[in-house]
């Protein structure tokens, strides 16, 4: 969830230095940080019910391809509708939607790196009265455990001598 309240902030900001009125900013930032908090909420209750494998980015990428794009039209829809514009889109719907897909790569790539720094603490944070927190907690000291051994086996690999010599 604190994605959307990244993605609010942000939009805001970006309205801020656009120069618009504070009614255009609250709204720009309500209609795109709520649907990205649902969705980053959505992401963790998936990640913690074990259907995301922690710090895999494909599933993470197609998941974000799908939740950006809407988003970002719930956005527009939002901002279409409040200020009264004519239309809600300039450009095809399709169209909108492909680019917003692929700019949810980056994204995702950006949510991965964030969540796997932030979550692990928050999930301390909150371990002591949610067994969901625990779960996932476990499974993150599994990860961390795994990436650990995986760097001390290459790193013993690197100084064994050749045998070739």
């Amino acid at each position: 969830m604190a994605i959307g309240v990244i993605c609010g902030l942000f939009a805001a900001l970006i309205s801020t230095m656009g120069g618009l009125s504070l009614g255009y900013q609250t709204t720009s930032a309500v209609a795109m940080g709520v649907p990205m908090a649902i969705a980053g909420g959505g992401y963790c209750v998936l990640l913690a019910l074990g259907w995301f494998q922690i710090g895999t980015v494909g599933p993470m990428a197609a998941y974000w391809a799908v939740c950006f794009p809407l988003a970002r039209l719930i956005h527009e829809v939002a901002m279409a509708t409040t200020f009264d514009y004519d239309t809600i889109l300039r450009e095809p719907l399709w169209s909108f939607l492909l680019f917003q897909a692929m700019l949810s790569v980056g994204f995702a790539i950006g949510f991965l790196w964030l969540h796997e720094r932030l979550m692990p603490r928050w999930l301390l944070r909150i371990e002591v009265h949610n067994p969901f927190a625990t779960a996932l907690l476990d499974r993150y000291s599994a990860h961390a455990n795994t990436m650990l051994r995986r760097k001390e086996e290459r790193t013993a690999n690197k100084e064994k001598p050749s045998s070739r010599s």
